[in-house]
């Protein structure tokens, strides 16, 4: 199962294209807080639509807790401080779980958390004077090379919602 962790999000417009698409996964969303809005329905209806009471999500207030729930998660840490494109990295493994973390709008992961997990740094490849993506963009490119390397497991590949005479 792809776990999309987001690190204290500061936008509810990107927290619920993150939920919207991660309901289109079937993937599960951590948020760290504390956060500068508030997690309902109201904040996150513009963007997440109708998909927000069906996303699979969970709130921690902290690093900490989501430490406690998660111990031994397999997570892989995306920030512009990798020096391994995501793309190189093997995520096939069908029924795993990766947990994806991506930091906050302004300052990311922070850097204690970066430097004690060197090696599960991974990057999206950007233009070199690119700081970053928007966080819901990111979350996207990332969440769905996960699902490409699966072959797409349990995603429906044809139109399904509005039938085959639809066009």
């Amino acid at each position: 199962m792809i776990h999309i962790v987001l690190y204290k999000p500061e936008k509810p417009a990107n927290t619920g294209n993150i939920l919207r698409s991660a309901n289109a996964l079937s993937a599960h969303v951590h948020v760290i807080g504390p956060l500068t809005f508030k997690l309902d329905t109201d904040s996150l209806k513009r963007t997440g639509l109708d998909y927000i009471h069906k996303s699979m999500f969970t709130y921690y207030e902290s690093y900490e807790d989501f430490n406690k729930a998660y111990p031994h998660a397999d997570i892989y840490y995306i920030t512009r401080y990798g020096s391994k494109p995501y793309s190189d990295f093997d995520f096939s493994k069908v029924g795993h779980n990766y947990f994806l973390m991506f930091g906050s709008e302004s300052s990311g992961i922070p850097h204690e958390i970066l430097r004690n997990n060197r090696d599960r740094l991974l990057r999206i490849p950007m233009a070199i004077n690119t700081r970053s993506l928007n966080l819901a963009n990111a979350v996207a490119v990332v969440a769905y090379e996960v699902a490409r390397q699966q072959n797409f497991k349990g995603l429906s590949k044809m139109e399904t919602i509005k039938g085959d005479d639809f066009l």
